[in-house]
């Protein structure tokens, strides 16, 4: 998870989460990603080119940030099938800086809130558990363990 502490440390300043909470480091990532897509959109409309394009790489590499975090061997499915749509999000965001393309920007807004909106349903009892041995839990893992709970 090396790669995501240092998306963590890019968007700390976005609120006082510490790095051993694996499931508010996702958050955190998540709303920086966010953040990025909606200050893009701002310099799109005035057509500051530059810092659209700084702010849109921004958010790709945090999306591919929790693109790394997810753990193929433990996730299944629901790993390849949020590595497709991280994927897709990336590619998303490329287009619509190259077109000027806002509605693409808000294409993968709406996509990452969802993600996250559920994200943050994940139970408390399954948050402690993915981070009790100290070294991070996956975004798969912790999915993983909230379907073996509903079990």
């Amino acid at each position: 998870m090396s790669k995501d502490v240092n998306q963590y440390q890019q968007v700390s300043a976005h609120g006082g989460v510490a790095a051993s909470d694996p499931h508010q480091l996702i958050l955190l990532l998540m709303n920086g990603a966010l953040d990025a897509i909606a200050v893009a959109k701002g310099h799109m409309r005035r057509n500051e080119v530059a810092e659209k394009g700084s702010n849109i790489s921004r958010a790709i590499s945090i999306i591919d940030g929790l693109r790394g975090s997810l753990d193929h061997s433990v996730g299944g499915e629901l790993a390849v099938n949020l590595d497709e749509l991280y994927r897709y999000m990336g590619q998303r965001l490329l287009q619509a800086n190259v077109s000027d393309s806002a509605e693409w920007l808000d294409e993968v807004t709406s996509l990452l809130r969802e993600i996250r909106e559920a994200w943050e349903q994940v139970p408390q009892e399954l948050r402690k558990i993915a981070g009790a041995d100290g070294d991070g839990a996956s975004v798969t893992e912790l999915a993983s363990k909230r379907k073996q709970a509903a079990v």
